[in-house]
């Protein structure tokens, strides 16, 4: 299983994250998320795959999320914008992201990873 975990180095649940996938002996790329955010491509598969709106994808108690006043801005833009946005700025996005081998998460629950994950 080929995995890309894309997080923040001091966010606390990408390090909960981390020490799951680490206790279970899942094997994934740690990607740093600000420097290298996920790609449309991948963001397009976070939101099929998990049957949700764009706006879930977005890490909206984050200081650039408010900054950048996305609240009022995200309702008019449309889902390329949003989705080219996310993909420049991985600030905006919701961490962590797991991703690869028919797997797509956002944000960290054990319980949804647990059965994500089993093999």
């Amino acid at each position: 299983m080929s995995l890309k975990l894309y997080g923040y180095a001091n966010c606390s649940t990408c390090s909960k994250a981390k020490t799951f996938l680490d206790t279970a002996g899942i094997g994934y790329t740690w990607v740093p998320i600000r420097e290298t955010p996920p790609p449309v491509n991948t963001l397009q598969s976070l939101m099929k795959q998990n049957d949700i709106p764009i706006r879930k994808l977005f890490n909206t108690s984050g200081v650039d999320y408010r900054a950048l006043g996305m609240k009022d801005k995200l309702p008019q833009m449309s889902e390329s914008e949003a989705l080219e946005l996310l993909s420049q700025n991985g600030n905006l996005v919701k961490r962590p992201v797991l991703f690869g081998s028919g797997i797509a998460l956002v944000g960290f629950k054990e319980e949804v990873w647990q059965e994500a994950l089993k093999s």
